[in-house]
């Protein structure tokens, strides 16, 4: 990486430190690619992001000869996903009969996650992590993205690149620069998230619970759970008019176990909004930029595996680009189209059961008034063994796993 006072040059740069910008930084700089990440946040202690790391990405873990030493990081594993609906207690995703090295699901804090990517990165002269870095506009030249800039303590900054890649989420300032606007797919839904303690005869398993109207699901964080109840797309703004108290007694109902600790949730200050959307960029690149993870299309969180998608996205970026990248030759837009053509089809297929999931399911269990049975397709999960893998295997893998390619320096 070059400096000249405010201005920074890297063969790429990649907004956003989320996992897909770390992996694909990582990788770039394992292949010699001098890579800058810019992250907005001074670190990555953020409460209520996604915390599933699923068999994809631990056997990328072990692509890279990590995955040992990444599971010595404090997480808890889920070989079965299960959840109750109604009074019938379900099996929903089976793991244990993955082609993989690990076969389950690893409920780690992200923070762990992009810290452990962050110290391996580097240990490569080619990565450098810039904190404190809000990427607020392109720099273009000649209609081709040159590089970013961004605002820092320090001052306005600018990047220079070959490359930039827009890995800033869903909200994206980069995608939004370049004018590139997604296609809104919908979603019936919004989650509201809060933790409540644990204690040690508390279930020890993440699990999920749906009654008439209500759904919640519960993530063990070791000290506590973390706890996500999902309403009707815009009804938190009449929930906000009502009591506290109202929230607590539901979260009571459905956790009996935890009824002795709702007066936790002690205010709404205490709940975050996640506002669901499933979009979907039509293009994801423009000469000298590629969006890719919640960047090029949000995911649902039904399945959790939006992270996971974003780490395919980006190690199938970097087994495309990085041997252009490494012999210095300038990327074309058939080289960026090469990445979307790659995974597009995989996210369309994952997007299709996200919200066939919530439509068919999740809204149904929300506007349902009287006592809920489980629907045709969650009791076919739970009586047919078969079944129940495949949804470990599209859950657990994805439609179309990519597996580390991408050439080391």
């Amino acid at each position: 990486m070059a400096s000249n006072g405010s201005q920074l040059h890297a063969q790429c740069c990649i907004v956003g430190g989320g996992p897909a910008g770390m992996v694909l930084g990582l990788l770039f700089a394992r292949a010699g690619i001098d890579t800058i990440v810019l992250e907005k946040h001074a670190d990555f202690l953020r409460d209520f992001r996604g915390d599933t790391i699923h068999p994809s990405t631990l056997e990328a873990m072990d692509d890279l000869g990590l995955l040992d030493e990444f599971l010595t990081l404090p997480h808890e594993k889920a070989y079965v996903l299960s959840g109750k609906v109604g009074n019938t207690t379900l099996a929903m995703a089976d793991f244990t009969h993955l082609p993989t090295k690990a076969k389950f699901v690893a409920f780690m804090p992200q923070w762990h996650f992009l810290d452990f990517l962050a110290r391996k990165a580097s240990a490569y002269s080619t990565f450098h992590l810039k904190m404190r870095a809000d990427a607020v506009s392109l720099i273009n030249e000649g209609g081709t993205v040159k590089g970013v800039v961004a605002e820092t303590p320090q001052g306005r900054l600018e990047v220079r690149a070959d490359l930039t890649i827009g890995a800033d989420g869903r909200h994206s300032t980069v995608r939004q620069a370049a004018g590139l606007i997604p296609q809104d797919i919908g979603a019936p839904m919004d989650v509201l998230w809060f933790r409540l303690s644990r204690n040690p005869g508390d279930p020890h398993e993440t699990f999920g619970r749906a009654e008439a109207g209500r759904i919640l699901i519960l993530i063990n964080r070791g000290e506590h759970w973390q706890c996500g109840y999902v309403i009707a797309k815009g009804a938190f703004a009449r929930m906000q008019a009502e009591d506290i108290a109202g929230l607590r007694r539901n979260i009571a109902e459905l956790a009996p176990f935890a009824a002795d600790r709702v007066s936790e949730i002690g205010s709404w200050d205490d709940v975050k909004l996640l506002t669901v959307s499933v979009d979907r960029l039509p293009v994801w690149h423009k000469p000298g930029l590629l969006c890719i993870g919640d960047a090029a299309h949000a995911m649902s969180p039904v399945g959790g595996v939006g992270i996971n998608i974003a780490i395919q996205d980006a190690i199938a970026s970097a087994n495309i680009l990085a041997p252009a990248l490494k012999q210095k030759r300038q990327l074309d837009e058939a080289d960026l189209a090469a990445v979307q053509k790659r995974r597009e089809r995989a996210v369309r297929l994952t997007q299709a059961g996200q919200v066939f999931i919530q439509n068919r399911i999740i809204s149904g269990v929300l506007q349902q008034g009287a006592e809920l049975a489980p629907p045709m397709v969650l009791r076919l999960l739970t009586e047919i063994p078969l079944i129940r893998r495949l949804a470990g295997r599209l859950v657990g893998l994805g439609v179309q796993p990519e597996h580390i390619r991408s050439p080391v320096a």
